[in-house]
């Protein structure tokens, strides 16, 4: 990993509602996720929920069902305010979780949230986590479940969408669908703080790699769980020829140690000619729209990250033959 050896600038003011839970989390007796194995930090995390993040909340369907995958049955869920749907764009979710913890419903707060605020269905994907299954597990199985739900006679078009690792494969499925299209075509990318490029270290990880929740040292355990091969733009999308992507609202977190890197994927993307929606919320950190209980501020972060996102998909379908 390349060091970045600038001088380092004054740190940015958090926010109160933050440093009041950052006060408290990390006074937290006992051990790091990262030194307690993956089994116990997904448990972790699955008992933290409630009490850092808003219930689900009211939907006209909650469905549970299985898709096909390359290694056997990829775990899926439905979020819909809707009861019954006309065919249209879909939303198709990537938790995040540094590709080692997170699931289906760890993130439901977050799934159901966009489905409400978009009005459009989401399916969230369970993609196979690392270190048991380590790269490329992850990206086949998002592939995998891009074309499914691309071949579904309700679907128009698609919206990739994910948080943090989530963002990453979200942006590596893009690429992917790019190369090899699928029966429908992404009309945009929906990324929360997503990390691009891990196998360089940006001024951000410098800067927060402590006491700001995610933390160097996870992210260290994380990329040796995934095990991937940063020179492949499976792993490292940055290093892709990015030029036809689909547009991006990207938005990344001023206090988070990979902020630099989703500043830097936008900034790629704008350079490839790519339109890009991009947002910075500023003094809060990693992880705050699944934290929203516990950072209410982080509320009107992923409000104003859903509205640019829903201006986009209205741009996409205005310039569809016929604004089909």
């Amino acid at each position: 990993m390349t060091r970045d050896r600038r001088a380092p600038a004054p740190l940015p003011e958090l926010r109160a509602d933050v440093a009041r839970f950052l006060g408290y989390y990390n006074r937290l007796p006992g051990p790091p996720q990262q030194e307690l194995g993956p089994q116990a930090a997904r448990a972790m995390m699955r008992a933290a929920r409630d009490l850092t993040d808003p219930p689900i909340g009211p939907l006209g369907t909650d469905r549970n069902f299985t898709i096909n995958g390359p290694a056997g049955a990829i775990a899926a869920r439905l979020f819909d305010p809707r009861a019954e749907r006309a065919p249209g764009p879909v939303v198709l979710f990537f938790h995040g979780g540094g590709f080692v913890i997170g699931d289906i419903d760890t993130h439901a707060p977050l799934a159901a949230e966009m489905a409400r605020s978009l009005d459009l269905p989401v399916v969230s994907i369970d993609y196979r986590l690392a270190p048991e299954h380590p790269w490329p597990a992850a990206p086949e199985d998002c592939e995998a479940a891009a074309r499914w739900l691309a071949g579904q006679p309700g679907t128009t078009a698609l919206i990739v969408a994910g948080d943090s690792a989530g963002g990453t494969l979200a942006t590596v499925t893009a690429l992917t669908l790019r190369e090899r299209p699928a029966a429908v075509p992404v009309i945009a990318q929906a990324l929360l703080y997503p990390a691009a490029d891990m196998a360089r270290a940006h001024p951000s990880l410098r800067d927060f790699a402590e006491g700001h929740f995610l933390t160097r040292a996870m992210l260290d355990w994380f990329v040796a769980c995934y095990a991937a091969d940063l020179s492949d733009v499976r792993a490292a999308p940055m290093r892709a020829e990015l030029n036809a992507m689909p547009p991006a609202v990207i938005m990344t977190a001023e206090c988070d140690p990979i902020r630099d890197q989703g500043r830097a994927y936008a900034a790629a993307l704008a350079r490839a000619g790519v339109p890009v929606t991009f947002r910075e919320a500023r003094g809060t950190i990693h992880g705050f729209a699944t934290l929203r209980k516990a950072i209410p501020s982080g509320a009107a972060d992923l409000d104003a990250f859903l509205l640019a996102l829903k201006a986009m998909i209205a741009e996409a379908g205005a310039a569809s033959p016929m604004g089909q």
